[in-house]
């Protein structure tokens, strides 16, 4: 929980400051993703509190500020939590088998056909629950007392300082009870005078203590289900090619540039580029998009997704920690191990919470010892500790990190990926989204979008004589005509002289003329010029966000080429869905106002600004946050960096730069604005999921505190023992698990 900041520790045990137990965390300089989250690296593992994440420990043990369980900072086959899970479940079972001939043996008076003291007196009967009920609490419950107590000496009370008082106080007065009667008041004596005990109490309130740790573990580790699931995803050999010849290896000892085969249903081992053959991937475990992507060579595949029916070679490109998995894994776990700003007022809460209730049970105390029925001691005892075991505030302790341990995971699984949980409590009361539109809004790669003639030829020679002549250029928009071109097998021309003009185009010679592609500047090299309703279609064409291109021939422009970033197919969707939930959308690009103001038109949004450099985009976000806007920006490269740190949430594409994603705090895997769709409608779960934890939490709380005190005794004759109590106790710390794991469903 990081009590101590990022201090660890070197032997399993227990957190000083809350006494949870110890998780561990593996050390990433000796080992990468696939055997650090696929084994257990006991020497280097760390333990961390799920409810205080700064607290980090090399062993097993309690957190120092609220006595949680540590669990490890990493999830592993081997789960440490499975291991926590079955060595209370063990003191559990123990703890209910003493624990019921206790509570058999102190109800005995009123079952009406069991009669004890036929057999043995009640002085004796008072040993043997002692002899039953100790076990309970120096084996079974000693790790409560130990934190209880651990809270006391740092003073920083929590759950287990009321549960060890009041526990503690019950099992000691029965003791002295059972050894020195003659020291107590004769109300606290029966006929015989012996002194009532609450053996009973004190072991079936650690029983009921043991159940609500047991189901705690056993739901805790179900939070990290989707990084488990992530897990899996890594296959543990990968197929090499070396010398002509298939060998499996295994994956950490895969490095960037091996050839690797990938057959069919197998799961993609690295990240990489396919290099011979086309497959058909199954992405929907990374993207959380379910329809398969076709692949070709050149294309990039991503570690963990699932191959099709085909067989193809990949070349290596990114392992171990850096595969876009690794990465994923690694966020989903630094995000649930953070803390989300609400959580510090549940903290703040909870601290005070625990003085109040110890202020209140010693009122209660007193109020019955003064006017409370005979024996008014007895009831004022019990009462006093009854108030202390229904307040324990483990509900409250575990309301926000279980949603958010849950929510990010889940997150993962449909692409959203989560650098800490502040981001998500933020990430709700966003208004303003702020995009780029290359590689955001439109799919950040050129592709032909129509060619015309103005002359002679017809409109397929005119793209047959610009693919041609882009055959020989690098640029990306002459690819995008090529491309085309061969997806209308239109086949190509062999040129000469091919020259490249730096700023205006490319020329070179056909059939004894000079041609030339290029734009306005290169028509007015080739001295030819356009009539009126020449330039009419060039405007449309532009005023459409396409990038038109002139073909000349000697001194003619024979024929326009509009090429275009698309728009992609789920932008339009993801913008109304967004506008509808309140959120203005407004468009920030390095492009010209023209293409700007027509993708806006196109698109509807609710501003843009063109020819933006990166201090432009950082200003303008800043300009927005000046005006009181909670400010989401979201975009893929190294031009976006400044305004995704600038931002309230900066949002990363996943098909984007390395420095985009470092500096946003949400990052879409698949690169596309439904996930920031999903990201909101998350964020939106998640928070709803808090309150209602927060609410279960109080609840039980404002009813049973003044119930337990005897508030309806009066009225009513009812009060509430201290087993029902601790009873209601596990139930609201269950009940709160229950409710978090909901957002698994989401």
């Amino acid at each position: 929980m990081k009590c101590e900041g990022e201090k660890v520790y070197d032997q399993p045990g227990n957190c000083p400051v809350c006494h949870m137990h110890l998780v561990p965390v593996d050390d990433h300089s000796k080992h990468d993703v696939h055997s650090h989250l696929k084994h257990v690296v006991r020497s280097n593992a760390v333990y961390t509190c799920p409810m205080h994440p700064q607290v980090k420990k090399d062993k097993p043990g309690s957190c120092p500020i609220c006595g949680m369980d540590l669990v490890p900072e990493k999830p592993t086959d081997t789960s440490e939590e499975e291991i926590a899970y079955h060595k209370m479940a063990r003191k559990f079972w123990i703890a209910l088998a003493l624990s019921i001939p206790v509570f058999i043996i102190a109800m005995s008076e009123l079952i009406p056909l069991l009669h004890l003291e036929a057999f043995f007196s009640k002085k004796v009967w008072n040993w043997i629950e002692f002899v039953l009920a100790t076990p309970v609490v120096f084996y079974s419950g000693w790790e409560f007392f130990k934190r209880g107590w651990n809270s006391i000496i740092r003073w920083s009370p929590n759950m287990w300082t009321l549960i060890s008082i009041g526990v503690g106080a019950a099992y000691l007065f029965s003791v002295f009870g059972l050894l020195v009667p003659g020291t107590f008041p004769a109300q606290f004596k029966d006929m015989q005078g012996n002194v009532h005990s609450y053996f009973e109490a004190a072991a079936v309130i650690l029983t009921l203590v043991l159940l609500g740790q047991v189901l705690e573990l056993k739901s805790h580790s179900k939070t990290n289900s989707a990084i488990k699931a992530l897990l899996n995803l890594v296959p543990p050999v990968a197929r090499i090619l070396r010398d002509g010849k298939e060998e499996e290896i295994p994956l950490d000892q895969v490095k960037v540039g091996d050839i690797l085969r990938v057959k069919p249903g197998e799961k993609i081992p690295v990240d990489g580029i396919i290099k011979d053959g086309n497959a058909i991937i199954d992405e929907s475990m990374i993207t959380g998009e379910p329809m398969p992507v076709d692949k070709f060579t050149g294309d990039k595949v991503t570690g963990g997704t699932i191959n099709g029916t085909t067989v193809f070679n990949m070349a290596a490109e990114k392992v171990g920690n850096n595969t876009l998995l690794a990465r994923i894994i690694e966020m989903v776990n630094e995000a649930s191990r953070s803390r989300a700003p609400i959580q510090k007022t549940a903290d703040v809460v909870a601290k005070y919470f625990v003085q109040i209730i110890i202020g209140v049970s010693l009122i209660t105390f007193g109020v019955w010892a003064i006017w409370g029925p005979q024996p008014a001691y007895v009831y004022a005892f019990v009462n006093a500790i009854s108030v202390l075991i229904i307040a324990c505030p483990c509900a409250l302790g575990l309301a926000t990190p279980m949603s958010i341990m849950v929510g990010t995971g889940r997150g993962a699984q449909s692409g959203i990926l989560v650098k800490d949980a502040s981001a998500i409590e933020e990430m709700n009361k966003v208004d303003t989204l702020i995009i780029d539109k290359t590689g955001t809004i439109t799919e950040g790669k050129p592709s032909l979008k129509g060619f015309l003639s103005f002359g002679n030829l017809s409109d397929d020679e005119i793209l047959r004589l610009a693919a041609s002549i882009d055959n020989n250029s690098e640029h990306p928009l002459a690819e995008a005509i090529v491309k085309g071109a061969k997806e209308k097998n239109i086949e190509l021309t062999k040129l000469e002289n091919f020259e490249s003009v730096t700023g205006k185009g490319v020329q070179a010679d056909y059939q004894g003329k000079k041609i030339g592609l290029g734009n306005q500047r290169l028509v007015e090299d080739f001295k030819a010029s356009l009539d009126s309703g020449h330039k009419k279609r060039v405007e449309e064409w532009q005023m459409t966000g396409q990038t038109v291109m002139f073909l000349m021939v000697e001194n003619k422009v024979e024929g326009i080429i509009g090429v275009t970033d698309k728009i992609k197919e789920t932008s339009a969707k993801a913008i109304q869905t967004l506008q509808k939930l309140g959120v203005k959308v407004i468009m920030l690009t390095g492009d010209n106002e023209i293409t700007a103001k027509a993708v806006a038109g196109e698109l509807h949004l609710d501003g843009f600004q063109a020819d933006c450099l990166p201090d432009d985009k950082y200003k303008k976000v800043k300009e927005l946050q000046d005006q009181g806007h909670v400010v989401a920006m979201a975009g893929d490269g190294i031009n976006d960096a400044p305004a995704l740190a600038q931002a309230n949430i900066g949002i990363a594409m996943g098909t984007g730069t390395d420095i985009a994603m470092q500096s946003a705090e949400i990052t879409l895997v698949k690169g596309d604005l439904n996930g920031i769709v999903r990201a909101k409608d998350l964020s939106h779960s998640v928070m709803r999921n808090i309150r209602q934890n927060l609410f279960f939490a109080f609840v039980y709380n404002i009813l049973g505190v003044p119930i337990a005190a005897g508030l309806l005794y009066p009225a009513f004759g009812t009060l509430l023992s201290p087993m029902i109590a601790a009873a209601a106790m596990s139930f609201s710390s269950v009940s709160v698990i229950a409710n978090a794991l909901r957002l698994r469903n989401k």
